[in-house]
């Protein structure tokens, strides 16, 4: 077998023995060697690439456990993302400007990946602000899973006047005479605010195979080169499915997805999955796509949307009967399972099922987990052990953590989730983001929540005992992703036999100061040997540019996470500008945009 790529002269963390080396060699998508410089570059033939890895930090490629990317794709190029925008200021003139090149009928959509706590002013945007913005072109703003803004504009286009009736589970806030005031509130779910932004118009096909490859390579840019898909509300099976099968078809995939089936239609759940088992066999497809079972939502009446805003949730009584009917289906055709779980009231009902069902049909080694679980108590974990399931720990508190404590108490936050009593018991545990409605889709943002146990505003949540060191929050994000894929040891590692998926990263994750680990991008990503991303030092490798579809798209002005200029150390940090400013100053690049201000009008786009 000739070895087609090497990289050497770097720092490679390879998540097993030796844990660091200095080249690695390529074959066929695989690795087939690790070592020494000197071991491998002897192993360099006539045909071989060889990269200079210019002593960057490499990782194994990142593998988000649960995220929404092919939803994501379908919509990237519709939304103007506040992702890491330092200010109020800034985000709502990226809203204003993005409303004025925005045309008819179609909306600018902000929809997720911020919290108020990233900003500078520390708040939301009030509805006079959103629509002194953009007074005309219809804007929805989406809030976590509580609450979404619509402009006058946006009301008008779905409907909402003083004559519309109330939805049946969910808010129009409404003012003294009885007009929608353009605030969408989510009680007791948030149903209504995902059945408006559906109302929105749709980009074309072609603008949707354009917005998935720009909205893949975005992960690229993180360094993720594997991700599963937990399906998502108004995400329909198979329809919506077309675009990215088209993609893998034409080989144009540059992320390996998993991806589960998520119902849609409340009373029909069992129905949906008696179907899909007909249609698709779970593991079906190859190493960059293919069926990875059911869920997140297996049946509507266990759905314990984490909104911290409100309390608690009580699942309804017909919640047991409905998803036990839904598993035994799924255990009988051998498919995976996932179910969306925060709090510990829903998991013990959950169990109490999975277990009845077990005594009849055994799980028998089948990959089942729970996802989220905030508030699981150590004897819930202890039954999850047993019955071999896994959890999937998602940054939801990094973006909702002071809610959490303003509603539970500091105390009560120390272990939401309890990641460190997971891996005491030796259950498996994937890393992720929920993104993109919720989190932003940067993984650095979960790590440095795992790491430090702070939110995205700096609120401290986690004692010592419940933060992981670097190198085992890395390993979360790699190899402990793998097994909720039901892929352990074909990926997470740098290891010979397993996958070539790699990032060379912007800085040193293992020294960097713990602030600074927000800031991390990849230089370059590889997946199966191919490169898909390459900025820096290794520019001359990158891939050929996309053009942005339709051309208004926000994607083409500003990008999607905020890019931020880096300092000689190679970490993203702003600019300092020569004025005084409440959250220190600075400057930053977005997309194609050039520099922003931050809350400052010191320059002039």
């Amino acid at each position: 077998m000739s070895v087609e790529t090497i990289l050497h002269n770097a720092k490679i963390a390879t998540n097993a023995t030796p844990s660091f080396v200095e080249a690695l060699a390529i074959s066929d998508g695989k690795i087939i060697a690790t070592g020494t410089d000197e071991e491998i570059l002897r192993l360099r033939e006539p045909v071989t690439r060889v990269i200079d890895g210019k002593g960057g930090t490499v990782i194994p490629g990142l593998n988000d456990s649960h995220m929404h990317p092919i939803r994501g794709g379908l919509n990237y190029n519709m939304e103007l993302r506040w992702d890491g925008v330092p200010s109020l200021a800034d985000a709502l003139r990226m809203l204003k400007e993005q409303a004025a090149r925005t045309p008819a009928p179609q909306w600018v959509r902000v929809v997720g990946g911020w919290t108020e706590f990233q900003f500078a002013e520390r708040r939301m945007p009030t509805l006079d602000e959103i629509n002194a913005a953009a007074p005309d072109t219809p804007v929805f703003v989406l809030h976590l899973y509580d609450r979404a803004f619509l402009n006058g504009a946006a009301l008008r286009a779905v409907g909402y006047t003083k004559d519309a009736p109330d939805f049946p589970a969910g808010e129009v806030q409404r003012d003294s005479r009885g007009n929608p005031t353009g605030l969408l509130i989510a009680k007791p779910n948030a149903n209504i605010l995902y059945s408006t932004l559906a109302r929105g118009p749709k980009l074309s096909r072609e603008d949707q195979l354009n917005s998935s490859r720009l909205f893949f390579r975005e992960l690229n840019r993180f360094g993720i080169t594997s991700a599963i898909d937990a399906g998502g509300g108004f995400q329909n099976y198979p329809d919506d499915y077309g675009v990215v099968n088209e993609l893998h078809r034409n080989g144009e995939l540059s992320v390996r997805l998993a991806y589960n089936l998520f119902t849609q239609k409340p009373k029909h759940e069992l129905q949906d999955f008696q179907n899909w088992t007909k249609m698709a066999k779970a593991g079906e497809g190859d190493d960059f796509y293919r069926v990875n079972g059911a869920g997140e939502m297996l049946v509507f009446s266990a759905a314990d949307f984490e909104d911290f805003l409100v309390a608690r949730p009580d699942m309804p009584p017909v919640m047991e009967s409905e998803l036990e009917a839904v598993i035994r289906h799924l255990v009988k055709n051998r498919w995976p399972f996932r179910l969306h779980a925060t709090y510990n009231e829903t998991i013990e009902r959950a169990l109490n099922v999975y277990e009845a069902v077990n005594r009849e049909i055994p799980f028998d080694g089948l990959h089942w987990f729970f996802d989220h679980c905030e508030t699981i108590s150590d004897r819930n974990i202890e039954r999850v052990k047993k019955l071999g399931g896994g959890i999937a720990v998602q940054n939801r508190m990094a973006f909702q953590g002071e809610y959490f404590v303003e509603r539970y108490g500091a105390s009560q936050a120390e272990r939401t989730p309890p990641i460190r009593r997971m891996l005491e018991m030796g259950i498996p545990v994937g890393a992720g983001t929920d993104a993109t409605r919720v989190s932003s889709y940067n993984p650095f943002l979960s790590l440095y929540w795992l790491i430090t146990g702070k939110t995205i505003g700096g609120l401290g949540l986690y004692p010592d005992e419940n933060r992981l060191d670097r190198a085992e929050a890395l390993r979360l994000y790699t190899m402990g992703s793998s097994w909720f894929s039901t892929e352990d040891g074909k990926k997470g590692a740098l290891a010979p036999g397993q996958l070539a998926d790699l990032a060379v990263l912007s800085a040193d994750y293992f020294s960097i100061p713990e602030e600074d680990i927000k800031g991390l991008e990849s230089d370059l990503t590889i997946v199966g040997g191919k490169i898909v991303h390459a900025k820096g030092v290794f520019t001359k490798l990158a891939p050929p540019d996309l053009p942005v579809s339709p051309n208004w798209s926000p994607v083409a002005e500003y990008g999607g996470y905020a890019r931020a200029e880096k300092s000689e150390a190679g970490v993203s940090h702003p600019v300092a500008c020569a004025h005084e400013h409440p959250s220190g100053g600075g400057l930053q690049v977005f997309g194609n945009s050039g520099l922003w201000s931050l809350g400052c009008d010191c320059f002039a786009i």
